[in-house]
């Protein structure tokens, strides 16, 4: 009997107060500077037009500039509450991260392979922390995509194996040939840490935080 399965293949902010001081107060020097400029310019060798023309078109790229850091930092503001409230939503969903690992508890552990391409053959095998194996088996040929499969903690040489954290090695073969595919590793989401590298998944059994951008699937 087969006792490693698959189960599945698978608004912008406005600028800141401060901010439109700022800008305001760089705009009233810059002019005073220019209108003290002609007023004492040498009347036998006056300003042309171009030279105000550029001295005004960098007061024009200066503004401009400005106004889109503003507009920049409201996008990246906006954008972290976004985040921070689907990471929030996810607390308590089971989700697939890139990993190895995977942990059995009450006879049962989860874990999934994201291939490229349809298989003819997908092998699995399980190991203790000492690197031993404890189980092993073929899967046959899968789809492409995600396919989650599920061990029931039975070992190779019988009984079964106790609750804990293992890791797993896959091997996908088509038409003769290896293909690279990638192990990924569940675990249920307990919190969500907000920082600098902006939300930060907290998942059971892996250490560390976890970017939302590496969730391949929620479950």
């Amino acid at each position: 009997m087969t006792t490693v399965a698959p189960v599945t293949s698978t608004t912008s902010a406005t600028p800141s107060i401060s901010s439109a001081d700022a800008l305001g107060a760089t705009q009233d020097r810059f002019l005073k500077l220019l209108i003290a400029q002609m007023q004492n310019q040498d009347p036998l060798n006056p300003m042309d037009n171009s030279q105000v023309t550029s001295q005004m078109a960098q007061l024009s790229t200066v503004t401009g500039i400005n106004k889109l850091n503003d507009l920049v930092s409201g996008l990246s503001s906006s954008f972290s509450a976004t985040q921070s409230l689907q990471a929030a939503g996810m607390i308590g969903r089971g989700v697939l991260v890139p990993g190895n690992s995977l942990t059995l508890a009450a006879g049962s552990a989860i874990a999934a392979v994201n291939l490229p391409q349809a298989v003819d053959q997908l092998s699995i095998t399980i190991k203790d922390a000492s690197g031993a194996t404890v189980h092993s088996a073929n899967l046959g040929a899968q789809a492409g995509g995600i396919t989650t499969f599920q061990w029931d903690g039975t070992k190779n040489s019988g009984g079964a194996a106790t609750d804990g954290q293992y890791t797993y090695a896959i091997q996908a073969v088509a038409a003769g040939q290896t293909v690279s595919a990638t192990s990924l590793t569940y675990g249920k989401v307990s919190s969500v840490t907000l920082g600098a590298q902006g939300a930060q998944l907290n998942i059971d059994g892996i250490a560390g935080g976890t970017a939302l951008s590496q969730v391949q699937q929620i479950l």
